[in-house]
């Protein structure tokens, strides 16, 4: 069955990336970028990321297994087009993907096709739409939302997400781009709530999966009352 999932790394903080880099100069000398390699350098330094990218080396740990295992879970990916504008050069002819990539924009492009398996569609009619065009290519497979951040909360807000993967690295950041923010419109009264599924604990990071159980109010119980 096709689930819908996602990976963030983020601080112990909660923040995924540093301040928001906006204006002009290079992003990996940004804040943002800082912030961002802080977080996930605990996947770049791992055999199943760099196999990925075409280099060398690695790790083989259970960072590495997790990393493996995302990857091969995922039959079609959705994106915002932040993240696949940024990606596009750095990832070259051969993108890390090897799956249809849905890019969730406002401008429209033709459907981009790279080596390995990878294409990028570009879908001007909403993130539900993204996600839906997703499942159809993802052969019974998972899709996974990889970002960034802001396309996560649209994912969670609409109630499109069956689990999602926290990568917690053991750094306080103090600022930047935060993971759960206010536009998730989570009502006063209510949370979105989650399932812990596993917990996997490591030197450089900890990995705990969730299963979203949905929005719901407080249910308060009678204790003390007589």
């Amino acid at each position: 069955m096709t689930k819908v999932t996602a990976q963030m790394s983020v601080s112990l903080d909660g923040f995924y990336a540093g301040p928001r880099h906006d204006g002009d100069g290079d992003w990996l000398h940004s804040a943002e970028s800082h912030g961002f390699f802080r977080v996930t350098r605990w996947a770049t330094e791992v055999m199943s990321w760099r196999e990925r990218q075409g280099f060398a080396g690695g790790a083989q740990d259970v960072n590495s297994d997790i990393l493996a295992e995302s990857f091969e879970a995922a039959g079609a990916y959705v994106m915002g087009r932040r993240m696949a504008d940024g990606g596009e050069v750095p990832w070259g002819d051969e993108p890390p993907f090897r799956a249809p990539v849905f890019v969730v924009t406002h401008r429209p492009r033709p459907t981009v096709v790279r080596k390995g398996g990878t294409s990028f569609t570009y879908v001007t009619d909403g993130v539900a739409s993204a996600v839906e065009q997703a499942r159809a290519a993802a052969g019974g497979r998972d899709v996974a939302v990889s970002g960034g951040g802001s396309l996560f909360r649209q994912v969670l807000r609409a109630g499109l997400l069956d689990e999602f993967e926290l990568h917690i690295a053991p750094v306080v950041l103090g600022t930047g781009m935060r993971l759960f923010d206010a536009d998730l419109d989570v009502d006063e009264f209510e949370a979105i709530e989650l399932t812990p599924a596993r917990v996997v604990s490591a030197p450089q990071i900890t990995h705990i999966r969730y299963v979203v159980r949905g929005r719901a109010p407080l249910t308060l119980d009678d204790r003390g009352r007589s």
